[in-house]
């Protein structure tokens, strides 16, 4: 990655160990969550095996929800909801954005705490997101274009990866849900949605 030759070079939208990160925000604004569904595409990679490992540690039960229909995401969510303290992670990428409509309205329907990892879905109607800060990789991404538009090689240059992250939260979404966030997670929000 420092130096990937050819004409490989960027940076990474997403890494995977956000995955803990999103465990530790549920126990910050959902304290009771004690189960999690992580909903994921099975045929793209996942942050599925982060927070296995993390999961533990957070005294978390974890459980994968595939998601290659319509029909599969309602069954799989139902099954989960039906169990008290739990809470939900959407961590696939192609095939949630496809969903995304879907497993919010699920996630209210059932009342399950949901982190996501993009900001539209906070927006949206989920409770909580945290992920790159997609304008910072694209600033950064024109400095790029701008070094190898000036000569230099594009495999000279290392494959980097995020440095900022921006959390949301939606108030609207928590007093739904029966949950208060807590003023210092609150204080460290880059954005509150009311």
């Amino acid at each position: 990655m420092a130096r990937p030759g050819g004409n490989a070079a960027g940076f990474l939208l997403y890494e995977y160990s956000l995955g803990g990160k999103w465990l530790e925000l549920f126990k910050r604004i959902a304290p009771g969550v004690t189960r999690v569904a992580v909903i994921r595409d099975p045929t793209t990679p996942s942050v599925f095996a982060a927070i296995q490992a993390v999961a533990p540690s957070l005294g978390m039960e974890i459980e994968p929800v595939n998601m290659r229909d319509r029909q599969e995401i309602e069954g799989a969510i139902a099954t989960f909801a039906d169990d008290k303290n739990g809470g939900m992670i959407l961590s696939g990428r192609s095939r949630a954005i496809q969903y995304h409509d879907l497993i919010i309205e699920l996630a209210a329907r059932h009342k399950l705490p949901t982190a996501y990892d993009e900001r539209f879905y906070a927006a949206a109607g989920g409770l909580i997101s945290y992920g790159t800060d997609r304008m910072d990789q694209y600033r950064r991404a024109a400095g790029y274009v701008d070094r190898i538009l000036r000569g230099e090689k594009p495999g000279d240059l290392p494959v980097q990866a995020p440095t900022k992250y921006e959390l949301v939260i939606n108030l609207k979404t928590a007093k739904a849900l029966g949950l208060e966030a807590p003023p210092p997670l609150l204080s460290s929000a880059d954005e509150v949605i009311e």
